[in-house]
């Protein structure tokens, strides 16, 4: 997903891209909302992957998602670790 850029207007709130510009700096806006869209994309991805396997094999046990949370550097209190995150996308 690279390639030709382009400009597209988007309404984004301006506390929030206020915040984002002060974070990020001058010219790193764009950089900045490319890689939170690509994050948002990915985590879609492995939303519907997770919905289709838990729907092919049942609901992932205890065991599985806590060896889950341990790879990928999580906690159990997470909103993903409990499915919050999964239901509001």
């Amino acid at each position: 997903m690279s390639g030709t850029t382009r400009k597209y207007s988007v309404s984004i709130p301006e506390d929030l891209a206020e915040t984002v510009r002060a974070k990020v700096g001058p010219g790193e806006f764009s950089a900045y909302i490319t890689a939170a869209l690509r994050q948002r994309l990915a985590m879609e991805r492995l939303s519907e992957l997770v919905d289709d396997h838990e729907a092919r094999h049942g609901a992932f046990s205890e065991t599985e998602l806590a060896a889950a949370d341990a790879l990928l550097g999580g906690t159990a209190d997470s909103p993903a670790r409990h499915g919050e995150e999964r239901s509001a996308a």
